[in-house]
């Protein structure tokens, strides 16, 4: 028999590595199943377990409370804005925490499992994914703290608390986006965590994580041109909103809503528009990147 003709063809090409796979549900369920997989892992043979991942907000609230309200006085914002500061303070910082453990956590998330990269062909873009799905586990442990703690602390439930979900979503997609980012970024250029680092400490203290909005516009939004520059890059901060949202709709009304903080509803396109923009450059530097992941590890 002849040998059949090279125009013929030889068969569907095999696909090499890539970012996502062909089915969302087999995506997600491997996504789920090494989030699940860390949890277990993270607390395995500790005494105390998963109480360690509600501990560790309480004492950075702990220290934080003493320290800057006790001791240095920090303003806890005029009038009924400063009540419930302490539900208020414990609810940004364990927001906070989702945001550094799902960001953080992604930097050398790939890096860390190259032997698994190298060796098995599968949808790369679990492995981060699979980071912010660890962290929202351990945000919804943390969130029933903070609820508990707000209502011991007198808060009442509001018709408001159900805007939660929205206020989630946009931390977040705000996480996914930056850790997609940063998983991909490390593989080539190593210097990615200690600027993180870095990056997320100035996030910590700008944002209304100690100090409320109120104060902070109080001081720059009616000064002069400078001051006023400044209070917008500062707004221009997503964690802003999505923060000092958190602290209206779910703590005390008292408090500056988003739209308030940044002057108009209206305001609120721009930090919208940075998260998206920050998941959309995530996601596609990471789909970019991803067929060479393995030859750059």
């Amino acid at each position: 028999m002849s040998a059949p003709a090279l125009s013929e063809p030889m068969g569907q090409p095999i696909r090499g590595p890539r970012a996502l796979s062909d089915s969302w549900g087999r995506f997600w369920q491997l996504a789920y199943n090494i989030a699940r997989s860390e949890f277990k892992l993270k607390f395995f043979g500790s005494a105390l377990g998963y109480l360690w991942q509600v501990i560790r907000p309480l004492l950075l609230f702990g220290v934080l409370y003493v320290f800057f309200v006790l001791i240095f006085k920090v303003d806890k914002g005029k009038g009924a804005a400063g009540d419930f500061y302490g539900a208020q303070l414990l609810g940004s910082i364990v927001l906070f925490t989702f945001f550094s453990e799902s960001t953080a956590g992604a930097v050398r998330s790939v890096v860390d499992r190259e032997t698994l990269v190298r060796k098995i062909q599968f949808p790369r873009l679990a492995i981060p994914i699979s980071v912010v799905l660890l962290a929202l586990f351990n945000l919804a442990l943390n969130l029933v703290v903070v609820m508990l703690f707000a209502l011991i602390a007198g808060v009442r439930p509001m018709l408001s608390w159900l805007e939660l979900p929205l206020i989630l979503a946009m931390l977040v997609v705000l996480g996914t986006g930056i850790a997609m980012l940063l998983s991909a970024l490390f593989v080539r250029f190593r210097d990615i965590q200690p600027i993180w680092d870095v990056v997320a400490q100035i996030l910590f203290y700008s944002s209304p994580v100690i100090i409320p909005v109120e104060t902070v516009r109080e001081k720059l939004a009616y000064g002069d041109q400078l001051e006023r520059f400044l209070y917008h890059v500062y707004t221009l901060n997503p964690l802003v909103t999505i923060f000092q949202q958190f602290r209206h709709a779910m703590i005390n009304h008292a408090t500056l809503s988003a739209g308030q903080a940044l002057g108009s509803w209206a305001a609120l396109l721009a930090p919208l528009a940075i998260v998206t923009a920050l998941f959309v450059l995530g996601f596609w530097y990471f789909n970019h990147e991803a067929p060479h992941i393995a030859e750059d590890l």
